[in-house]
Formats: C-alpha cells, sequence, structure tokens
C-alpha cells in the first residue's frame, strides 16, 4: 500500500486507537468503582457500620484520582519530549497489570491489613496510568485530525468512558447474577481478571498508529520543550485554572451519576443491586450514542456556545433525575438519571477538543492532563465521598445534593465563559487561534 493512501488512513485509525485505548482503560478504572461500590467496603474495610465501610471503601477510590495528576505530569512530560504514542503504550501496560493484580489480591480475612494495603498501591499504579492516558489519547486522535475537524475527533477518545462503562457494567451485572456467597468469594474478580484479554487488543491496536503529526513537525523543527511543565505554570498557568473547572461537570458528573449513584439507590432508595446496575446499563448505552451527536453539533454551532449551553442544562438536570429516581422503579429512574447523563455527556464529549485547543502543540500534552487530572482528583475523588456525607447527613432529603451537582455545573459555566472571552489574550495567541479554528 503506498505513503499517501496509509496516511488518509491515520486519522480514522487515530480516531480508533483513542476509542479503544480509552476505553479499556476505563472499563478498569469503572470495574474498580463498582467494585468499590458493591464489594470492597466488606472485604478489604470490615466494619459493624454499613457508613463507615462504604466511605473508607470510596476513599480508596478516591486515592486513584489523587495519583491523576502525577501521571499527568510525569506522562505529559514524556508525551511533549519522546511522543505521544510512546507514552499512551505505557500508561495501557501500567492500567492493564494493575488491574489483573486487583483481581487476584486476597482480602482482609485472608492477609490482614495487608490487604487494603496491597489495593491502595494498586489504586495508586492505576490512577498513574490513566492520569497519563487521557491527554495522549486525545491528542493522537486531534491531532490527527482533518482541518476543522478537532472537536469531532478528539471525541472519540471521550467516547471510551461510556464504552468502558457498558463493558463493565455487563461484566459486573453477568456476576451479580451468582449467589451471593460465590459473588463475595470469588464472581467479582472476573471482569478484574478479564482485563488482561483487553489489555492485548488494546496494545495490538496502537501499534498500528503513526505518532502525532503535530508533534513531528514541532520535534523536527527542534522546538521541543526541555521542561514543559515549568513553561505552562510559568506562562499559561491561569489557563490551567480555568481548564480544572471547566472541565468540572464533564468529570464530577460521571462519578455522580455511576459511582455514587449505586450506593444511593441501594441504601437509602432500597433497589437491588442488580436493578440499578440494569437501569446504569441503558444509561450507558444512551450516552454512548449522545455523546457523537452531541460533538457533531457542536463542530457546526461553535464548541464554546455549545458547552455553555450543555453547563447550563447540567445546573436544572439533578432536580427531575431526583425525583424519577425515587420511584424506585427501573422506567422513571433510567428516565431520570439518562435526563442528567445526556446533558453531562454532552459537555463531556466537546470539551476534550476545546480544551486542547487552548494550549500551544509544544506544552500541549502537559498542559491538558495536567488541567484535566488535577480536576480529576478533586471533582471526581471527592464526588462520591461528597454524596455519600450528604445522603448521611440529610437521611431521606435528596435536594443537597441535586444543589450539589448544580453548584459543579456552574464552576464548569463559570470558566468556559472565561475561556471563551480570553481568546486574544491566550498564550501563544497565533497558535492557539489556529488550534481553536482547527477545533
Amino acid at each position: 500500500m503506498n505513503q499517501p493512501a496509509m496516511s488518509a488512513r491515520q486519522p480514522a485509525r487515530a480516531a480508533t486507537a483513542a476509542f479503544i485505548g480509552t476505553m479499556i482503560e476505563w472499563y478498569d478504572f469503572y470495574i474498580y468503582a463498582t467494585a468499590a461500590a458493591l464489594v470492597f467496603g466488606s472485604l478489604y474495610f470490615p466494619s459493624h457500620d454499613t457508613f463507615v465501610s462504604t466511605m473508607a471503601s470510596f476513599a480508596t477510590f478516591a486515592v486513584g484520582f489523587f495519583a491523576r495528576p502525577i501521571g499527568g505530569l510525569i506522562f505529559g512530560h514524556l508525551g511533549d519530549r519522546i511522543g505521544r504514542k510512546k507514552a499512551l503504550m505505557t500508561t495501557l501496560m501500567m492500567m492493564g497489570v494493575a488491574t489483573v493484580c486487583v483481581g487476584l489480591l486476597p482480602d482482609f480475612s485472608k492477609v490482614g491489613v495487608l490487604a487494603p494495603v496491597l489495593l491502595v498501591l494498586l489504586r495508586v499504579v492505576q490512577g498513574i496510568a490513566v492520569g497519563g492516558e487521557w491527554g495522549g489519547a486525545v491528542l493522537m486522535a486531534g491531532e490527527h485530525a482533518p482541518q476543522g475537524r478537532r472537536t469531532f475527533f478528539a471525541s472519540f477518545a471521550q467516547l471510551g468512558s461510556p464504552a468502558g462503562l457498558i463493558l463493565s457494567l455487563v461484566a459486573f451485572r453477568a456476576v451479580t447474577s451468582l449467589d451471593k456467597a460465590d459473588f463475595m468469594s470469588w464472581g467479582w474478580r472476573l471482569p478484574f481478571l478479564a482485563s488482561a484479554v483487553l489489555l492485548v487488543v488494546g496494545i495490538l491496536i496502537r501499534l498500528g498508529v503513526n505518532e502525532s503529526p503535530e508533534f513531528v513537525q514541532v520535534k523536527q523543527a527542534n522546538k521541543t520543550v526541555k521542561l514543559p511543565v515549568a513553561e505552562v505554570f510559568s506562562s499559561s498557568w491561569r489557563l490551567v485554572l480555568l481548564c480544572i473547572g471547566a472541565n468540572t461537570i464533564g468529570i464530577a458528573g460521571v462519578y455522580f451519576t455511576n459511582t455514587f449513584m449505586i450506593a444511593y439507590t441501594t441504601q437509602y432508595v432500597g433497589v437491588t443491586r442488580s436493578l440499578i446496575l440494569d437501569c446504569l446499563f441503558a444509561v450507558a448505552i444512551i450516552q454512548f450514542c449522545a455523546q457523537p451527536l452531541a460533538a457533531w453539533l457542536a463542530e457546526r454551532m461553535g464548541a464554546a456556545r455549545f458547552l455553555k449551553c450543555a453547563a447550563l442544562a447540567a445546573m436544572l438536570s439533578p432536580y427531575p433525575m431526583f425525583v424519577l429516581v425515587q420511584s424506585g422503579s427501573v422506567v422513571p429512574m433510567v428516565i431520570g438519571i439518562a435526563i442528567a447523563v445526556v446533558c453531562m455527556a454532552s459537555f463531556y464529549s466537546v470539551i476534550a477538543g476545546f480544551v486542547s485547543g487552548v494550549f500551544p502543540t509544544r506544552v500541549r500534552y502537559s498542559a491538558i492532563s495536567l488541567s484535566y487530572q488535577v480536576c480529576g482528583a478533586v471533582a471526581g475523588g471527592l464526588t462520591p465521598l461528597v454524596g455519600t456525607y450528604l445522603a448521611h447527613r440529610f437521611t431521606g432529603q435528596w435536594w443537597p445534593l441535586a444543589v450539589f451537582y448544580t453548584c459543579l455545573a456552574s464552576i464548569s459555566l463559570l470558566c468556559i465563559v472565561v475561556l471563551d472571552a480570553r481568546r486574544s489574550q491566550r498564550a501563544d495567541a497565533t497558535e492557539a487561534a489556529d488550534a481553536l479554528r482547527a477545533s
């Protein structure tokens, strides 16, 4: 096959590889989240108080988020220095191995306090891996994109999130059909062990994608930066802060609806584990279909305008969601959660391309990774904990939870408004403007 034909296929290959790779990474991340809600509290943090066990389990979940900025810094540096592809191959390997090890980890009854210690360490490895993954996947897809298609192509990295969620829910739905003793003994481990197969598939797919053409141009022109993170902090720290805030609802909303909601509905609404997993599975399919449509629409109306509308809708969405969730019935719960998820997912699908256009190529991996992962550590890691506290503190009342969700969405809306207004003042304004037009 001639070189031009191969090059013409690279945008589609890069988008596919970004989708498959992030799907695998988020599958690994979400099965941990699901196990944290259903299993880890009793197996690794046994207590007579369910609330204490659940909080301890969600705390290990949060540890992974606090490790993500470390991954963003490490692999952002490597991605801006030696290339996006090499960084992504490493993050995929780290995530896959750590996930399989969780599936093999003995519980508290077998090895005592060593069990939660090892669980936390493996969670840290997961966090570092996914911290380096997101920025590289977004850039490999967006920087391979044809002119004017950055938003749409970058959205394929975001599409890996609902796809990974669907896979994780299928896996856990299958094992929750076991009787409780088998599920708690060995059944929950199977989704973690299955990650070994996905890891091989992901590596094979990523091997077929060339390095980012924009990075190659920077490297050939000898414009790579010795310390990309240092330049980001010295020249663009205000933009980083705004991008951290802009990502809030896209990250926190996922873990509110897909992690905290499992614990909330099973403990306070009285639904079964299998019922809420069925509901979330249906909602994940809706999300998977909604995200590409949102990216397509954003290309036509402008990414900034679309994000403002999506954030505003997300601010209003938790109120009908909680009214319908309180019914405890499948159809109203699916509709209610879907309302919030579609608004959140529409924002999430577009924010990657928008944020990647804010920074110049030479420091882009470091800047967007830092922005996204710091937000993940704070908004993503703490959301299930804050939700669990509010549900316990205001037992029987859902409105504090809805107000909390509205506050998260309002942070994103405010930051998008400010970022949009600051376009002409951005660092490396010419290149950033070109990137934004490309998005």
